[in-house]
């Protein structure tokens, strides 16, 4: 039986505790007896004194030391009248090791003494006083060996602690069998409720029911039983999600094919003769565009993961001048956003080109579209630099800045759009890419004077957890 659990740890306790009642028991017990048998034998010194008294005679030494003998003492002094008076006696072994007063003696006095008598193996002479019995004189006094007492207390001592410990160990079986009825079995049903539940948790049949009798344990079951329901139907939920997901990246993906033909199409209009289908047709362009990035972007949130980033070496600057290219082309208020770009020339960033690409043309679009929601000219500003641990990109605005609740809900899909119409997946993409490098996307500020978003790119960390998550793979 293991220390390491409940069972070990409870039978181990009741070993120390039985332990510990046999202790409590015996030594007052030996205390006890040890004063009883020094009481009989005053008792009998004095009966034998009385004997003696009772006679004008002189005894005859043989029968002297008979009494004696039958007492267990060696001499028996009597105190009566104030005088002190030495009524039997017979030769001493050796000098008086130590004197005990019967007359004033507590408990705690009495189980030292046993217990010093018990440790001393040698026969020593012990004078004993007492108080006569029946007021038959004013004290009593005799001296007695100790090897007769010890070996009295140590045959008392061995048949009681063999009934004191066949009854604690009756207690401790019985005690650790309620323990095991009553605790261990509940227990480990909970283990094993557990242990079936960890192996399907969508599985409603493995939810524990409650049926403890111990208030604590019932409890605890009830408590279980809410958080296995709890957590069951968030996995069916979401499992239904992941089905929905798919059907809508399904749908996503055939509908950007239509809408991609219909814009081919929709293009076409601009060169019309109808001045009005001229008019309308930029219009159209636009929403049609607007609905294939919405598509596309479903599309690719919809997947399990990002693919790994592809590393390699480029300029940054150019990149970011082939987006800030695409998104003046983009914009629906020639002339009302202004880009400034601040990349020295020179800088040369390790990172998946296409996947950076993404991610700053979400930043960039945000900031452009929210200058143009709030029908005021606005500035965009793209800054970058590195320092020996990692690559900075910084974006800036000079928009109105990002809602409470946008702020709040920044990085989650479908809850952190600013703007109305928008799916709240283009930032939530954009961390996840950064993440793949491993970096991260931070909001530094976000007030009406504008927002402004910091991406670190990590030049060694980053490339070890690349590697890192290739092995996982």
């Amino acid at each position: 039986m293991r220390l390491n659990t409940i069972s070990g740890r409870f039978a181990a306790l009741t070993m120390i505790f039985v332990v510990l009642a046999e202790l409590f028991i015996l030594l007052p017990a030996l205390a006890g007896f040890r004063l009883d048998y020094v009481e009989s034998r005053l008792e009998r010194a004095q009966i034998a004194s009385l004997a003696l008294l009772a006679t004008d005679e002189s005894l005859a030494l043989d029968l002297e030391s008979e009494l004696l003998q039958n007492a267990g003492v060696f001499n028996v002094v009597l105190r009566r009248n104030d005088i002190r008076q030495l009524v039997l006696s017979s030769p001493i072994p050796g000098p008086v090791f130590a004197t005990y007063d019967l007359r004033d003696v507590n408990l705690l006095e009495a189980m030292l003494d046993g217990v010093a008598t018990l440790l001393d193996a040698k026969d020593r002479v012990v004078r004993v006083i007492g108080a006569p019995v029946n007021q038959a004189g004013q004290l009593i006094e005799i001296t007695m060996p100790t090897a007769p007492l010890r070996t009295a207390m140590v045959d008392y001592g061995l048949r009681l602690l063999a009934v004191s410990a066949a009854f604690s160990i009756l207690t401790a079986v019985l005690l650790n069998l309620a323990a095991q009825r009553l605790i261990l079995v509940p227990i480990r049903r909970v283990i094993s409720n557990l242990s079936a539940y960890a192996g399907a948790p969508e599985d409603p049949r493995h939810i524990i029911r409650p049926d403890a009798r111990l208030a604590e344990l019932r409890e605890a079951e009830t408590a279980l039983e809410a958080m296995q329901k709890t957590v069951t139907s968030s996995l069916k939920q979401k499992e239904r999600m992941a089905l929905l997901g798919q059907a809508v990246a399904k749908i996503s993906h055939d509908l950007r094919n239509i809408l991609t033909t219909a814009q081919i199409f929709a293009d076409r209009l601009e060169d019309s003769a109808d001045p009005k289908v001229r008019r309308a047709a930029p219009k159209l362009v636009n929403s049609i565009t607007r609905a294939v990035h919405l598509c596309e972007t479903t599309l690719a949130f919809g997947k399990a993961e990002e693919p790994p980033p592809t590393l390699s070496r480029f300029n940054l600057s150019q990149l970011v001048a082939e987006m800030v290219e695409a998104e003046s082309l983009a914009g629906q208020a020639e002339g009302r956003v202004e880009f400034l770009s601040d990349i020295p020339a020179s800088l040369m960033i390790r990172a998946d080109r296409d996947q950076l690409y993404r991610v700053l043309t979400n930043l960039v679009r945000n900031a452009r579209q929210a200058i143009e929601g709030s029908s005021k000219p606005g500035i965009v500003e793209i800054g970058a630099g590195e320092t020996d641990a990692e690559w900075w990109i910084r974006v800036g605005d000079s928009g109105p800045g990002l809602p409470e609740k946008a702020r709040e809900f920044l990085f989650k899909p479908f809850t952190g759009s600013a703007r109305k119409g928008g799916t709240g997946l283009g930032l939530t993409i954009a961390a996840e890419l950064v993440r793949g490098h491993g970096g991260r996307l931070d909001l530094i500020r976000s007030d009406a004077e504008g927002s402004e978003f910091l991406i670190h790119v990590p030049r060694d960390a980053g490339m070890e957890a690349l590697r890192q998550a290739g092995s996982a793979r």
